[in-house]
């Protein structure tokens, strides 16, 4: 698949070598602000090293099977025994909610989402089915298999503030980013321009199981097979470009930096329609949203 921005490796936000050295597991691009890749999506980690219990923020859940890789990355990370503040969900598709339920319990954690996220949150309604017509590899031509019923943290669950902040991360704000899903949200940080985008863009061809073997990067919409209103994510890319941000960590991909990225992230914004919406799929003419009800189906 054709790249949609392409960027250059010079524009990653990691470095490889640091993140050998300090051999904690995850891959860092600020102080206090690194992730971690599991098989198709990532984990995001708020806190500086060494934290300790209650001292961080754990973003997204990962995929399926995942609990294992995230527990130790923490530990490594934060000390050993360290729990969350708060597990934070930038939204609840299945490769960012797969281990969830478990950690929520194990860590007796707050699960922070947006209002409209609740119902695939609560155990009340299911994602629109995902759709494979939108080509692009693979990932989407199986994307039928993907599951997206919903999870149960309703025990745990917190809605975010409507004031923009996030409570557990003091200095950051979350944005409302939907098109990917209804409550699609985004975290901002002022201070230094860090950007944790979810799935509102991503950094790989998420369509392309070669793509994500690889992870060469670009500035790619939200993953097709899932988005379910293309106009809405336009205009989430459109916010997050005006936002100019130095660094960018998304759900799929490298973490970019720059002003490469910025360039490329301002290009897809303006040029959304052409690359990034499908030529064909069904959520192309006949969105699903949250407003009359149609992002919402029987569990």
């Amino acid at each position: 698949m054709a790249q949609q921005i392409p960027i250059t490796p010079d524009s990653r936000a990691d470095d490889p070598r640091a993140d050998a050295a300090r051999g904690d597991e995850t891959h860092a691009i600020a102080d206090d602000l690194a992730y971690r890749r599991l098989v198709i999506a990532n984990v995001v980690f708020v806190g500086p090293s060494g934290a300790g219990d209650r001292g961080w923020v754990l973003v997204d859940a990962g995929v399926p099977g995942s609990k294992g890789a995230i527990t130790e990355a923490a530990a490594a990370r934060f000390g050993a025994g360290a729990r969350p503040k708060a597990i934070v969900m930038t939204h609840g598709h299945f490769d960012h909610v797969g281990v969830l339920e478990d950690l929520a319990a194990e860590w007796d954690a707050p699960v922070y989402a947006h209002a409209l996220e609740r119902p695939y949150l609560d155990g009340s309604a299911a994602y629109p089915p995902p759709d494979p017509s939108v080509g692009g590899g693979l990932m989407a031509r199986i994307s039928p298999l993907y599951p997206t019923r919903p999870v149960d943290v309703s025990g745990h669950l917190r809605l975010l503030p409507e004031d923009g902040s996030v409570p557990p991360m003091p200095g950051w704000r979350w944005l409302h980013t939907p098109g990917h899903t209804p409550g699609h949200v985004s975290f901002w940080r002022e201070e230094d321009r860090s950007l944790i985008a979810g799935d509102a863009f991503v950094t790989t061809a998420q369509e392309s199981a070669y793509a994500v073997a690889t992870q060469r990067p670009e500035i790619h919409g939200p993953p097709m097979y899932l988005t379910t209103d293309w106009a809405a994510a336009h205009r989430s890319v459109e916010a997050l470009a005006r936002l100019e941000p130095e660094r960018v960590v998304t759900g799929h991909g490298r973490p970019l930096a720059g002003p490469e990225m910025r360039r490329a992230l301002a290009a897809l914004a303006q040029t959304f329609e052409a690359v990034a919406v499908p030529k064909q799929g069904r959520y192309v003419e006949t969105p699903a949203r949250a407003e009359d009800g149609s992002a919402y189906r029987e569990p």
